[in-house]
């Protein structure tokens, strides 16, 4: 069944069990998997998708409607995650890391035969983090500028510049030697 976002938020206050579910039913995936891609591990994705949830229905009452539902989702989802990831104990910077920081598996969950797709990742994860997660945002979960901007608390433009920027550097990654 699809879910359209007005027909959540109506059961949500005409009975917020059905909503909830609703909305975990249309969400759910998608927020893994943008969750997924910031903090690569399956069961880091997991919980924080779990605990994305958790805030959702504990803060759904203060949702405004000042963006789309989707973008206050994603934004809870990419705080959650960014929170996660600053939170990480024996985290190392990329900058600081040696060279055989992208030779680390992060789970049985990725399929290392496939060489471009790899090397797609490891591109993906040099970039700074705003422009990781506009160029995810737009290439992988296909959003508007605006909804990027509504996410990542820029502006459209902001997220545009982001994401070609993302992309140019990206391409030039694919063209390396490395």
């Amino acid at each position: 069944m699809r879910y359209k976002e007005e027909d959540i938020l109506k059961q949500l206050q005409t009975d917020p069990q059905l909503g909830f579910r609703s909305l975990m039913a249309k969400y759910m995936r998608p927020v893994y998997w943008h969750v997924r891609r910031m903090v690569v591990s399956h069961d880091d994705a997991e919980d924080i998708t779990q605990e994305t949830f958790v805030r959702i229905f504990k803060s759904i009452g203060n949702f405004r409607g000042d963006c789309a539902l989707s973008s206050w989702i994603y934004r809870i989802a990419t705080n959650e995650a960014l929170r996660a990831l600053n939170s990480r104990k024996d985290c190392v910077g990329i900058d600081d890391a040696g060279p055989d920081v992208f030779n680390l598996k992060a789970d049985e969950y990725i399929d290392y035969h496939h060489a471009s797709e790899v090397k797609l990742q490891k591109a993906i994860h040099s970039l700074p983090t705003k422009q990781q997660l506009t160029f995810n945002l737009r290439y992988y979960d296909e959003m508007e500028y605006s909804e990027i901007a509504d996410i990542t608390g820029a502006t459209a433009v902001t997220a545009k510049v982001n994401y070609h920027i993302a992309k140019r550097k990206i391409i030039e990654y694919m063209n390396s030697n490395e």
